[in-house]
């Protein structure tokens, strides 16, 4: 078991406490000295590094790095195993909701998890009716919790805008009844924005995803129009437009996906960020290994060169006081999320569920269509297969042997369960592609934010 992590970043030398998640700045020394699992005896180590180093210079570093073990910030104790054990047991509650507005869209995005928005059943859209029902089955379902988040998803929502309107206006009535704030996020192709509708997001969303791929040529490769043209050059004034009406305390995401087609993703970063866009997210695709546009084993070394090269802009930028976020870099080194967050992820089937237009529940968006993993249906709330969402919880990281190994284990916590399960056909079997970039993104994050605390 990986009980600390070393790694270079930016020509500097990093090491990572796994259990505490200390980050620890340190020398070429110091790296040489640690080992993954345990330290060394101070003997086995002077006779190591003997031709590298002065023996006084090792036995030097040795006392610095045991004060560190005693201290409990270096080879620390797993602090979480318990924690894991009491919280399988403990009631589920529901804090947030895939409201899948629109089970259809007007584009034929190449690489779209969704079927082109029918998501394996036919095309439809979400009733009011069906909306409001699922805003009173989350408030039910909350329980003590205060904070609900709805996410409005598709396919395309805005196909559904009237829908949207009177489900977010029936849900700002029922959270002052049963003293709930509920705050509510959408995903946009961003292709049917205009003036009112932007207006209306601006004053209700507390989250805009706004959907781009960087380029022209990457974006109209891909992100196509049911006549198969691109559809660049009329969503970036949109969503250029949208971007500016957001004051600083209101989010939102440029959100891209790169592809086999573009792995120079790194020109599609600094593309947005040259159009003014400063929340920015750009993601790997995730797609069958015979698809032409899934990303393979050989793709690695230029992706994380990409990753660097981000690393390195992302410095240059902060300096000259022009920055950006980068949803993949973002990491609190101060703590971070909490427990349950870190030993299980997003909580997916049962603290999150997704809702269909038809109203039936699955354990999130990525499973919507595969009936082994439909939940129930609102008609009948109190009727839900709570088998499902307990196998979900009980799917975290000391559930799966490989992610025990893993230094990255409390970031990533485990990884996605719908490409475990998708690739694997195991939710306790992390998508081994996925993991490989997701701990090179941990690593140039630490290294960023340890940086830009330097500066």
């Amino acid at each position: 078991m990986a009980n600390i992590h070393k790694f270079i970043q930016g020509g500097e030398y990093y090491v990572i406490d796994v259990n505490s998640g200390t980050v620890h700045l340190i020398d070429e020394l110091v790296y040489d000295i640690l080992e993954d699992d345990k330290l060394r005896s101070l003997e086995d180590t002077i006779e190591l590094l003997k031709a590298k180093y002065k023996e006084e210079d090792i036995k030097e570093a040795y006392s610095e790095i045991e004060q560190l073990v005693g201290k409990d910030i270096l080879y620390s104790k797993d602090l979480y195993k318990e924690a894991a054990a009491k919280n399988d047991k403990t009631p589920s509650f529901i804090k947030a909701l895939c409201l899948n507005i629109a089970h259809d869209c007007n584009l034929r995005c190449k690489y779209c998890f969704a079927d082109e928005g029918e998501y394996k059943g036919e095309r439809k859209l979400m009733s009011p009716e069906v909306g409001k029902k699922a805003i009173d089955f989350v408030i039910e379902k909350s329980g003590p919790r205060k904070n609900i988040e709805v996410d409005l998803f598709g396919g395309e929502p805005l196909m559904a805008f009237d829908s949207v309107k009177e489900i977010v206006e029936y849900a700002k009535k029922q959270e002052k009844i049963h003293n709930k704030n509920i705050r509510f996020t959408m995903t946009t192709n961003a292709t049917l924005l205009n003036d009112d509708i932007m207006k209306y997001l601006d004053e209700n969303m507390g989250n805009i995803v706004l959907s781009i791929d960087g380029r022209k040529e990457v974006n109209d490769k891909v992100r196509v129009r049911v006549d198969g043209s691109g559809s660049f050059d009329s969503i970036l004034p949109k969503i250029k437009k949208m971007v500016e009406m957001r004051d600083k305390s209101k989010q939102y995401y440029a959100r891209g996906t790169f592809t086999r087609e573009n792995t120079d993703f790194f020109e599609d970063i600094k593309f947005m960020a040259d159009e003014g866009f400063d929340e920015i997210s750009v993601e790997p695709v995730v797609l069958p290994k015979e698809n032409p546009l899934s990303l393979r084993e050989e793709d690695l070394p230029t992706i994380f060169e990409q990753y660097d090269k981000l690393y390195d802009e992302m410095i240059k930028r902060n300096k000259e006081g022009n920055s950006f976020k980068f949803y993949h870099f973002n990491i609190d080194l101060n703590g971070g999320p909490c427990v349950y967050k870190r030993i299980s992820g997003c909580g997916a089937g049962h603290e999150y569920v997704a809702i269909t237009p038809d109203g039936d529940i699955y354990p999130c968006h990525q499973f919507v269509g595969n009936e082994a993993f439909k939940m129930g249906n609102l008609s009948n709330s109190n009727d839900i297969k709570e088998n499902i969402g307990n196998e979900f919880k009980a799917a975290h990281i000391y559930n799966k042997p490989e992610c025990m190994k893993c230094w990255a284990r409390f970031y990533c916590s485990g990884g996605c369960q719908a490409n475990n399960y998708n690739f694997n056909g195991d939710m306790k079997i992390p998508y081994s592609l996925g993991c490989k970039m997701q701990k090179k993104r941990i690593e140039c994050a630490i290294a960023l934010k340890a940086k830009i605390m330097q500066n």
